[in-house]
């Protein structure tokens, strides 16, 4: 009887197929729309992920300022080399550590010229950030010794200065110092925040704190942490010891900040995966309208089968069987709209992906759940009409006009 009861519903739906795909049209884009918010909110929680990764595994930022505050304290004490050589060999777990210090400066090459960052630091940094040398070398220890001029291109000031040129042992000048070119850093693009990441001139340490600043401070220190360490455990070593070294007592308030890449990228995955959530509850709203739709049309379906229904009533149908034949009805629309919808969605999900430069995150969870839950709308939605038809009475059906 069921596949009787099918095959009736089908052959209905398609004697009404612009009014059928009328109907379904509120599901179709009430899936569509449930997916594509999902796929993209999950494709920029791993773009954020992945982002956050770049910088560095296992890695926490060591900057002075208040805990209290996001940015750095002014009157804070800056740091100094010795405290990246403490917490190297102070704090368990600490795999290496990168003292930097930056400031932005005009670079000039020729005729050309590019503002940008300058870092100093040490070949620590290229270690703990993995970052690769594309072309050319790293500094030697005489040079990071000595401070001597030389420095290594990021690949956006290596573009805007040189183009297609090798720019290995040119001469470029940054505010009143030339420096030799040694090397070009491999490219990481642009974070997930808008910020270039390869927009920055590294040169050794020795040598900003001699001929660019005049001054011995540390701006920030990058520490790694071992595989086997919770970088948690870590966090608190450096905050403990940074304590000691600036005679800050237990109960007082900190003057350096330690921030976890781990930490910032869960806050990151939690903030996208509540807005996802959000997305995802308003696009599914769309999917009771589209119900409503069902309703109406079964009600109206209902109406104009009045005869059709007292005549299979009068011969011997069962009230079920007529109450199945309308819920089937209702059903196999809101589930023919469901495999529509999930088809756009996905389609449409991958098209504004590759727009927006996001990876695509096929989710199976979430298909399943739209296809049930366009399954459970048609069923919800269409029991009223299918009631409504299995309750009329035989002789006023056959008398109705």
């Amino acid at each position: 009887m069921f596949w009787s009861t099918l095959l009736m519903s089908f052959r209905e739906i398609r004697r009404n197929t612009l009014r059928s795909i009328l109907t379904t049209l509120g599901v179709i884009i009430g899936v569509a729309a449930v997916i594509a918010m999902v796929t993209l909110g999950q494709g920029a929680t791993a773009r954020i992920t992945s982002d956050i990764a770049s910088l560095g595994k296992n890695l926490l930022f060591v900057f002075p300022g208040s805990a209290r505050r996001t940015t750095t304290v002014t009157s804070a004490p800056p740091l100094r080399v010795d405290d990246a050589r403490a917490v190297l060999e102070e704090v368990a777990g600490v795999a290496n550590v990168a003292a930097a210090a930056g400031r932005s400066a005009l670079v000039v090459y020729g005729n050309k010229n590019w503002r940008t960052g300058i870092t100093g630091t040490t070949n620590n940094y290229f270690e703990v950030r993995e970052w690769g040398i594309a072309t050319g070398r790293r500094f030697t220890d005489s040079e990071l010794l000595t401070g001597a001029p030389v420095c290594i291109l990021g690949a956006t000031p290596r573009r805007e200065l040189f183009g297609n040129q090798d720019p290995l042992g040119a001469q470029v000048r940054a505010g009143n110092v030339s420096f030799e070119v040694i090397g070009v850093l491999t490219e990481k693009g642009r974070s997930t925040f808008g910020d270039d990441q390869d927009d920055f001139v590294a040169i050794p340490l020795a040598t900003f704190h001699r001929r660019v600043a005049g001054n011995t401070d540390v701006g920030v220190m990058y520490v790694s942490a071992s595989e086997s360490t919770e970088t948690s455990n870590v966090q608190r070593g450096v905050e403990a010891l940074m304590r000691q070294r600036r005679g800050i007592p237990e109960d007082g308030e900190g003057d350096v900040i330690v921030r976890d890449t781990k930490e910032i990228s869960d806050l990151a995955s939690k903030a996208t995966g509540v807005l996802t959530a959000l997305l995802g509850a308003i696009a599914s709203v769309s999917l009771l309208v589209g119900g409503i739709g069902i309703m109406n049309i079964m009600l109206v379906s209902v109406t104009e089968r009045t005869r059709e229904i007292g005549l299979r009533l009068a011969i011997g149908a069962r009230a079920s069987e007529v109450l199945l034949q309308f819920l089937v009805e209702a059903t196999v629309l809101s589930t023919l709209g469901g495999v529509l919808g999930i088809a756009l969605g996905l389609g449409g999900s991958y098209l504004a992906a590759h727009a927006l430069k996001l990876p695509f995150v096929f989710i199976p969870q979430i298909v399943v759940v739209a296809f049930v839950f366009s399954g459970m709308v048609g069923i919800a939605f269409g029991y009223f009409p299918a009631r409504k038809a299995a309750k009329l009475n035989p002789i006023d059906a056959l008398r109705y006009e």
